[in-house]
């Protein structure tokens, strides 16, 4: 049967040839991976799992759990991958809000969770991994009993394949809605504008539960028959390792700076790799420039969204400008307009990014009224990002409209923490916003005024800690007697942040 997404991403894929190579040496052909989606998808059927039934997945990244997302695919479920830092609370509003059938967790979590996946109605399973767990009644062993054969669901260019969540300022999550075409559309255009080909060996050191590193690099590897390099993680000593193997490499700000502060990361190192790609939050000048002098390479920065998967690109030939996001991809049309009426705006002003394209997601998930506020009518998507257009064409991101913080390439709300701060003892209200950080882009600052004098924000942080994800947590409490506020009593944040734009500088 078709199945619009599996036969676009395989379509070119030597089944012979590796598909990863793991940091001990382990390698996978893409027949291997063909057979092992296969067996997943039998045993998700074995679980109870049908067409468009949700899937949560929060494990330790694998080349298993990579294939739940292609198992899925290939049955026709809908992929949910959860960021492996979430707490048990922060899953149980996920696994509610889906309504997930299934729910695939690290069996070193299973005993907290199960009890939020019950109350949920998801069923629990273990993925239990080799090298990850020895659990005999794990997903992965039930999946070892199963036909390496699967015929694929019939799955269109519009049905749903993953949803993924993205935060609200308000402090609730959202689930984009992502479709078979919405992956497959932007893994073409990526392969396509990258250059990509079977001959590439692409250095993996991402996570695999976000847009970057799940639907950018796997998808792109796919889609031109290429390899991988599968780390578990970004670690100086296995990136360096690893590049002399490699041709190509993409990460987040902070793997680049951490590899600029190495002295064996040099020009011979990296003499044969081909494309450096950053994404997921700004790089700053210094970096671009630091990185080239030292390489003699230009790192190729791009913009996307967890709804839109990548907008825009540097240009693969021609001059990647630092402090830029380049060009609308192929097939994506993108504008600049006022933020409250919509009307494009003259070349060159600040407004809101908003874009169009089969790249763009169709909606959040049972939320049709915000739905209906983030497009325009006639297609376009709002992305409350600023930005401008210079007359070269060069799109620039100029800020965040809604105070969105990026650390370390995630997305972080502060309203979410906000709220949480203002829960605890001796806490009167707080303000959260991002400050430069020199390893992270951004990092988490909050500051508080006390109704308590004798107040510790030493046990306010250890007392969120089990609370919230790690990359979350505040990274500096700066204590005042009142937060600045305009004569309509708003917090002036962008005070804050000017006024405490040095604490990470020490």
């Amino acid at each position: 049967m078709s199945n619009h997404l599996i036969d676009g991403l395989l379509a070119n894929a030597d089944p012979l040839a590796t598909f990863a190579k793991l940091k001990n040496g382990t390698a996978y052909s893409y027949r291997s991976i063909f057979e092992l989606s296969a067996q997943l998808a039998n045993a998700l059927v074995n679980c109870g799992v049908a067409k468009g039934d949700r899937v949560a997945v929060q494990a330790p990244k694998s080349v298993e759990a990579a294939m739940l997302y292609i198992a899925c695919a290939r049955m026709g479920a809908v992929f949910l991958p959860l960021n492996t830092a979430y707490t048990a609370q922060e899953v149980r509003y996920f696994l509610d809000d889906a309504s997930a059938k299934l729910f695939i967790c690290d069996p070193a979590s299973s005993e907290a969770l199960k009890p939020i996946a019950e109350e949920c109605g998801s069923r629990l399973e273990t993925l239990g991994v080799p090298g990850e767990s020895k659990d005999s009644g794990s997903f992965f062993a039930l999946a070892q009993t199963m036909q390496p054969t699967f015929e694929n669901a019939a799955c269109g260019p519009d049905d749903l394949a993953a949803i993924l969540y993205t935060s609200g300022t308000t402090g609730r999550s959202k689930g984009a809605m992502l479709s078979h075409d919405n992956l497959l559309s932007n893994a073409r255009a990526l392969t396509d504008f990258w250059r990509f080909t079977s001959d590439d060996v692409l250095l993996h050191a991402l996570p695999i539960f976000h847009t970057h590193g799940l639907f950018v690099a796997l998808n792109v590897v796919m889609c031109s028959g290429a390899s991988l390099i599968f780390l578990p993680a970004f670690n100086n000593d296995d990136v360096i390792d690893a590049l002399p193997a490699a041709t190509s490499m993409m990460g987040v700000p902070t793997f680049y700076t951490r590899l600029l502060n190495d002295d064996r990361f040099s020009a011979d190192l990296v003499s044969h790799i081909r494309l450096f790609v950053s994404g997921s939050a700004p790089l700053l000048a210094e970096t671009h420039v630091q990185f080239e002098q030292r390489t003699g390479m230009r790192i190729l920065e791009r913009y996307g969204m967890t709804e839109t998967n990548m907008n825009t690109s540097n240009p693969y030939d021609g001059e990647r400008r630092a402090g830029t996001v380049g060009f609308p991809l192929p097939g994506t049309q993108l504008r600049i307009a006022d933020p409250d009426t919509g009307q494009e705006l003259p070349q060159g002003e600040v407004g809101v990014i908003e874009v169009k394209g089969p790249n763009v997601f169709s909606g959040y998930w049972n939320m049709p009224e915000k739905t209906a506020e983030e497009f325009r009518k006639d297609g376009f998507f709002i992305t409350g990002d600023l930005g401008k257009i210079d007359k070269e064409n060069y799109v620039h991101i100029v800020g965040r409209a809604k105070d969105l913080i990026i650390s370390g390439g995630y997305n972080i709300y502060p309203k979410e923490i906000e709220l949480l701060l203002d829960d605890q003892p001796g806490v009167l209200e707080s303000a959260v916003i991002g400050v430069a950080h020199p390893d992270f882009g951004e990092g988490v600052v909050a500051v508080i005024v006390p109704s308590d004098p004798d107040f510790d924000p030493a046990k306010t942080l250890e007392t969120i800690k089990s609370q919230i994800a790690r990359f979350k947590q505040p990274k500096h409490i700066e204590v005042l007697k009142e937060l600045p506020r305009n004569t309509m009593g708003k917090v002036q944040k962008n005070v804050l942040r000017e006024n405490l734009k040095g604490v990470f500088n020490a």
